[in-house]
């Protein structure tokens, strides 16, 4: 059989000596035509090789390059030099596959971020992108563990919708139309969607949150995760145009429930990575750090990435109403400075730079605002008493802003379709929609949870972009 290994990993791990392994991976240094330090991505750590003269030759040597794969077969050896405890001593070597020194562009030094998202097809080789990504797979994982554990069932919601769940922002239109004019048209110059695939206008969806509510009124309990679209031209470290939502939907929840849940989950996620990728963790906490020096001291993190994640795990979010924020912005020195680019009053959308006053200056933790104006929400958000709010909920991340978005939902019949009405959405077309408040409503609630903001919070990095393999941006669609 040929893989027959043994990961990095798990041999660093055990620290036994005497006994025959073979190994795989790719080379990240090669010293003195002996010392190969190899890598496999199971960790950031590498075992040395120690290929001892005379065991290759020449030609051989010449091919054991930075980027070339190769197969290991030796002994396991305590290792005489600094920074690891055991080495293979080589008894055969194999090379898989050659890397031109030359061209390969992941030379053994240091690569800036931006160079890296130019050749994100290797830059997973990298260590800073080996941690990122093993800890994003640690998190999804985590996702399902959480609600699995909780009897939530795992409902698929269509990525190809004909409704756009919440006038949420531009959307990606699915056709199999010709677009050079020649589609089919109406007298009046408009396309006629009956003759296309689906017979209507239909698009790629932002989110699966109105068929997670039809789920939630059978099952009680439900979660998505999936790919959700946004086509706005937003070229920001915040934004995607293709990015995961996590969105359970929750029957017999009230707002308070919904909130109870969010914070749970978000400190079970980040638990779950402190538990299971502690050395990942540990390196990017490292790289942040060398990172902020480069920074005016105003600008750097109060706590290092660590004391961060455990900070978040060992306090209560805070949470406030809305009309509390605009208050405590109208109050604060950076207002009064008139350091806010967004002017600040009572029915605004809070925009990120007042979300992040919020959470890293004033509480200094994640801050949860609930009861917004009616008016900046969508249709299905449940109205208060007040008839000015709705019961809905933002959970605020320090480094980022909004990481959860959520509210409980409309229940009444009469209610949500006087919204509907009021912000002009055909009830006619959501008739299936309203099918759930007219048989058997409950009140219910949910919430979305953006996951590249989510790894990102965990990992430290300051750039969406590089918490995603491949990241879908504004005139970006590459590999």
């Amino acid at each position: 059989m040929f893989n027959k290994r043994t990961k990095i990993k798990q041999l660093l791990q055990s620290e036994q000596t005497g006994h025959e392994v073979t190994v795989m991976g790719w080379v990240r240094t090669f010293r003195n035509n002996q010392f190969i330090a190899l890598n496999d991505g199971s960790t950031n750590n590498n075992v040395q090789v120690v290929v001892e003269l005379g065991l290759l030759d020449d030609a051989t040597l010449k091919r054991i390059t930075t980027g070339a794969s190769l197969k290991v077969n030796g002994i396991v050896v305590a290792s005489v030099g600094k920074g690891q405890s055991i080495e293979v001593k080589a008894k055969s070597l194999e090379i898989l596959g050659d890397s031109d020194a030359e061209k390969y562009p992941l030379q053994p030094k240091k690569h800036s971020l931006e160079f890296l998202r130019h050749i994100a097809h290797l830059r997973f080789r990298t260590n800073t992108f080996g941690s990122v990504f093993r800890i994003r797979h640690s998190l999804a994982f985590a996702v399902h563990q959480f609600f699995n554990d909780k009897g939530f069932v795992y409902l698929h919601t269509p990525i190809i919708t004909a409704s756009d769940a919440e006038g949420a922002g531009e959307m990606f239109q699915v056709t199999t139309l010709p677009i050079d004019g020649s589609a089919p048209k109406y007298p009046d110059g408009s396309i006629n969607y009956n003759e296309d695939f689906f017979g209507k206008p239909t698009n790629l969806t932002v989110s699966g949150q109105l068929e997670g509510e039809l789920g939630a009124m059978a099952f009680s309990e439900i979660y998505t995760f999936g790919p959700t679209f946004r086509a706005e031209n937003s070229n920001t470290t915040r934004h995607l145009a293709e990015f995961w939502m996590i969105e359970p939907e929750m029957a017999f929840y009230d707002i308070e429930d919904n909130m109870n849940l969010a914070e749970e989950f978000i400190k079970y996620l980040i638990q779950y990575a402190m538990d299971h990728n502690r050395d990942d963790i540990e390196f990017l906490s490292q790289r942040l750090a060398e990172e902020e020096k480069q920074l005016p001291q105003d600008k750097r993190s109060e706590l290092g990435l660590i004391e961060k994640l455990e900070f978040v795990l060992n306090n209560a979010f805070e949470r406030i109403t809305y009309t509390d924020a605009i208050n405590i912005l109208l109050e604060s020195n950076h207002y009064k400075k008139k350091k806010f680019t967004y002017d600040i009053k009572w029915g605004i959308d809070l925009q990120s730079e007042h979300e992040r006053y919020l959470v890293e200056k004033h509480f200094k933790k994640p801050v949860i605002v609930t009861g917004y104006p009616a008016a900046i929400k969508a249709f299905y958000m449940r109205m208060n008493d007040d008839g000015k709010t709705v019961a809905a909920m933002d959970i605020l991340a320090p480094g980022i802003g909004e990481i959860v978005g959520g509210s409980q939902r409309e229940e009444r019949l009469d209610k949500l379709e006087a919204r509907m009405k009021d912000m002009h959405i055909p009830a006619e077309e959501m008739s299936w929609y309203l099918d759930t408040r007219r048989f058997g409503t409950v009140p219910h609630a949910g919430f979305g949870l953006g996951f590249e903001r989510m790894v990102q919070f965990v990992t430290g990095m300051t750039n969406i972009r590089d918490v995603i393999a491949f990241a879908r941006t504004p005139k970006n669609c590459e590999f």
